[in-house]
């Protein structure tokens, strides 16, 4: 049963990521929730899916891939709060380069804000959470599931990169993105609000995931 449900979990999660952002689909959908009603229920259908896929892959039967060494449960403790930096940060500014961006504050090139860091700073933090907890959970399941979102995340910068230079032409494009970087976290300058915030998004992930998951994630 436990290969079963990571199986369906990670097929039904491979979907919901391939269908609503088809062609057919996703204007279908925009034109009646409109792009933010869109954005919002997209993003709250993958959470849950998401949460279910993990969970699956907890009961999955444990295989061992990578060595078990205590130091790497400290990678997500150490990653983590970037990881929840660029996602706080991304979401709160709009980002014509890439997605995610529902923030009020609008997109200015000459000061892009966490995109000079990564003009996909959800990925980016994807990524982060994947390579960490990849690192920190070396069983067959979790190899699996972290590395193929790890992989998704790093090929979709560059499939945005270029989608995004075709939509937009390359004028706009170098207009636009100049001042950005696909990743580079030299340039992470965070505002005390973006900071604040994911301090406590990163503090709520700590005491929400042993009753979610199932794990404590401090390793003492």
């Amino acid at each position: 049963m436990g290969w079963l449900e990571f199986t369906a979990a990670l097929t039904l999660f491979l979907a919901s990521h391939a269908i609503p952002v088809r062609p057919p689909v996703r204007p279908w959908l925009v034109a009646r929730l409109g792009l933010r009603g869109y954005i919002i229920a997209y993003s709250l259908l993958s959470l849950l899916i998401l949460a279910w896929l993990i969970v699956a892959a907890e009961r999955a039967p444990f295989v061992g891939i990578l060595p078990y060494w205590e130091i790497l449960r400290w990678a997500p403790l150490l990653l983590m709060p970037l990881a929840c930096l660029l996602a706080v940060a991304g979401m709160m500014r709009q980002n014509p380069l890439s997605f995610g961006g529902l923030g009020l504050r609008a997109f200015d090139p000459a000061d892009p804000g966490i995109l000079a860091v990564s003009r996909h700073p959800l990925l980016a933090a994807m990524a982060l959470w994947a390579g960490a907890h990849l690192l920190a959970n070396g069983d067959l399941a979790h190899v699996i599931l972290f590395g193929l979102f790890a992989g998704f995340a790093v090929m979709g910068m560059k499939i945005i990169d270029t989608r995004k230079q075709r939509q937009l032409g390359q004028a706009e494009w170098t207009r636009l993105s100049r001042s950005t970087a696909r990743l580079n976290l030299a340039r992470l300058r965070p505002s005390a609000g973006e900071a604040a915030l994911a301090a406590a998004v990163f503090l709520a992930l700590l005491v929400l995931h042993a009753p979610i998951i199932g794990y404590r994630p401090l390793p003492w």
